[in-house]
């Protein structure tokens, strides 16, 4: 098949153009390389049936002729981390929506597969742990950009759905928590990253808030397992599915746990929200995933430990820290 991967030099869609090429599929990548890194797909540059678009999704004319030619498209450009966020709200919001109204509406035409992520962030304040997708929602004032993201996200999903209601478009919206491994990058907030740079440096980590909230995370390998059963299931058409691991872990163990795993001498320090967002910030205690779903649709099954991911995002860094040290010798 030809698939159509947007944000395909990003975290995520660099992993799933990986294993779509090496199940013999032509891919097509689009990326603008705002937040996704070139190094990401390098490898895949110059091999038979690949190709790298440096291109963004805003494109109307490039991406109907894209998804006209496409038998699959994985959406997965998309602004990315909290901190971005926090300062580029306008921008957030903005290319959000625009680029998944443009995908959808050239899916819908030509009538092409499109798997649209959405995030755990779409939660809010839910309180009812785990949570699921057919749960209600509240959101925080509009005066708190944290949730400008979310809101945008969500619209996003009341649009594929709408799609999905008024023609059959075949949309899936899928729901990440906290994907993380090899290649993510610290730059935009993301905790396991930052944390294990950090140690490896024997730097302080720092932990925002009192520690105390706590997260699932998800080994990308395991997650872009799942992104293409979903769209090849047609039981998933319409349907909203969170994709995650649900082993809970607070933040501030989390760092210790990374402390640990580095055999690290750095000290955790405890910073306030305000001081690293500013004004507009609010935080959620928990977030963890009902997987029912996803394990009764596609057999969903993450295999991978967070121990996994911390010793693979650790390996990763320590190339990069010998090839850096290396350079500059």
């Amino acid at each position: 098949m030809k698939i159509l991967i947007t944000g395909g030099a990003g975290f995520v869609g660099s992993h799933l153009a990986d294993k779509l090429h090496a199940e013999g599929h032509e891919i097509v990548v689009i990326d603008n390389l705002s937040t996704g890194r070139y190094a990401n797909i390098a490898h895949l540059e110059g091999k038979e049936r690949f190709r790298l678009i440096i291109d963004t999704v805003l494109n109307e004319r490039l991406m109907e002729e894209l998804i006209r030619e496409a038998d699959r498209v994985f959406h997965m450009a998309s602004a990315v981390g909290v901190k971005l966020i926090m300062e580029r709200p306008v921008y957030t919001i903005e290319n959000i929506f625009k680029g998944t109204d443009i995908v959808l509406s050239f899916c819908s035409r030509y009538r092409k597969r499109v798997l649209i992520p959405s995030t755990s962030e779409v939660y809010g304040k839910g309180t009812a742990v785990p949570f699921r997708e057919d749960d209600d929602i509240l959101k925080g004032s509009t005066s708190k950009h944290r949730w400008a993201y979310a809101c945008a996200k969500e619209l996003d999903e009341f649009l594929a759905l709408a799609h999905w209601k008024e023609s059959r478009l075949p949309v899936v919206v899928v729901r990440l928590f906290n994907t993380v491994g090899p290649r993510q990058t610290g730059q935009y907030g993301m905790v396991v990253p930052r944390f294990v740079k950090a140690a490896l440096r024997n730097e302080p980590l720092y932990v925002y808030g009192d520690g105390l909230q706590s997260r699932c995370f998800a080994h990308v390998a395991d997650v872009v397992e799942a992104l293409p059963k979903l769209l090849e299931t047609p039981a998933c058409f319409g349907q909203v599915i969170n994709i995650g691991n649900d082993r809970e872990i607070t933040i501030k163990e989390l760092a210790e746990k990374v402390i640990q795993l580095t055999g690290s001498k750095s000290e955790i320090r405890y910073v306030d929200y305000k001081d690293v967002y500013g004004d507009g910030f609010e935080d959620m205690r928990r977030r963890v995933p009902c997987l029912e779903k996803a394990k009764k649709l596609i057999g969903y099954n993450p295999t991978r430990t967070l121990e996994d991911i911390i010793n693979d995002v650790v390996r990763e860094f320590r190339r990069e820290m010998m090839k850096s040290e290396g350079a500059s010798a």
